[in-house]
């Protein structure tokens, strides 16, 4: 078993299942999750859109997760595995990367917003980063492998 793999996807699920959580958490929720206050707002509104948006990253994150399992070897080998894991690595490490600098550099009301909860930019920064490390030595570890 590819233990990086098997780590990546099983964080990767938490973070899916999280997502869930904030739908049912509700607009409290959306906002210390760092989903705005616009976000937040529709979802006091009983709007459709921010529980459409969550469940989707939730599910891509789930899809994501799955991915990982395959590349572990836990669930059967899934289509182009190699390539969607590399695109998932590499998700991971841009957003890790370039989240925080997007913040500061750029004028846009979402990330403008975003500048008051650094504390949370730098954390789930630094998560994606380690997300994205886990896939990486498991994708390394799937070439040395086979």
């Amino acid at each position: 078993m590819n233990n990086y793999l098997f780590w990546a996807g099983s964080l990767t699920s938490i973070v899916s299942f999280m997502h869930v959580g904030i739908v049912i958490g509700g607009p409290d929720w959306y906002r210390f999750f760092g989903a705005g206050e616009g976000m937040a707002q529709q979802a006091e509104m009983g709007m459709s859109e921010p529980i459409l948006v969550t469940l989707f990253i939730s599910f891509i994150l789930a899809v994501w997760a799955l991915y990982a399992f395959s590349g572990a070897g836990l669930i059967p080998k899934l289509p182009l595995m190699k390539p969607v894991l590399i695109a998932i690595c590499i998700v991971f490490f841009l957003r890790g990367l370039l989240g925080v600098p997007m913040v500061i550099m750029m004028d846009h009301p979402y990330l403008n917003e975003l500048q008051a909860k650094m504390t949370f930019m730098v954390i789930s920064s630094i998560i994606c980063l380690g997300f994205g490390y886990l896939y990486l030595k498991g994708i390394y570890k799937m070439k040395h492998d086979s």
